[in-house]
């Protein structure tokens, strides 16, 4: 299955946000909520289960001047293997320009057995833009080893690199559940913040398995991981503050 959604953001002029262009295709269905509220809310409601091996799914977010976007999805996402063995790929590319803010807070993506999954996102922000960015992955359902899955994400900022990160985990990626990666956890994630005028953040360990670290720009980036997906959100938050 092959599909494209698109989300536009525009500043109203009054304050608010109003979503110039909203377009999704199966599985990519796109929903507003709360339509007067700030930011301007999205839900992603998947028309269909996986991704499948084999699925193509392209997500388009742009958020103009002062501009506030908030996408969410209703529920987690779980990567399923295809009869033909072929990889699945998500791939979400946002920009957000100067005064605009976007928060990225989809729930989790599950690693089923047998699945071969990329998820690729490309973030660009202008500068003066602020960003909201949550990953979490679960590898497995309940009592299965998990399939192949690769999470990419890039990040720049007024056209300089700010983040590049990349974690693959399952039998392609030898030694990803070993002390050096995940250390026999099942569920990982991170959050990253880009905040210009917020002050700069303070590094610090948030529990056993979770750190904050500043970057090098207006940004800080907590990572983390959990035996469990509740405790790897508690760690992450809600994105709301």
């Amino acid at each position: 299955m092959r599909a494209h959604a698109l989300v536009v953001a525009e500043a109203d002029g009054l304050g608010a946000t109003r979503l110039a262009r909203l377009r999704g295709e199966a599985p990519l269905l796109l929903r507003q909520t709360a339509i007067h509220a700030a930011p301007a809310t999205v839900y992603v409601v998947g028309g269909a289960a996986g991704p499948l091996g084999g699925d193509d799914l392209h997500l388009e977010i742009q958020v103009g001047q002062d501009a506030a976007l908030c996408l969410r999805t209703v529920a987690a996402s779980i990567a399923l293997p295809g009869r033909s063995g072929a990889f699945s790929r998500t791939v979400v590319t946002a920009t957000v320009a100067s005064g605009g803010s976007l928060r990225w807070l989809p729930e989790q993506l599950v690693a089923a057995a047998g699945c071969r999954h990329l998820t690729l996102a490309t973030v660009h922000l202008e500068r003066g833009a602020s960003l909201i960015w949550r990953d979490e992955l679960i590898c497995g359902r309940h009592g299965e080893e998990p399939g192949e899955a690769t999470i990419t994400t890039s990040v720049g900022y007024a056209g300089r690199p700010l983040l590049r990160q990349s974690l693959t985990i399952g039998s392609g990626a030898e030694g990803w559940a070993g002390p050096a990666v995940l250390g026999g956890a099942i569920a990982t994630g991170s959050l990253l913040r880009v905040d210009p005028g917020a002050p700069p953040a303070i590094p610090g360990v948030l529990g056993p398995t979770a750190v904050r670290a500043a970057l090098a720009g207006p940004a800080w980036l907590v990572t983390a991981t959990a035996d469990d997906a509740h405790t790897l959100r508690g760690y992450l938050g809600d994105g709301s503050a």
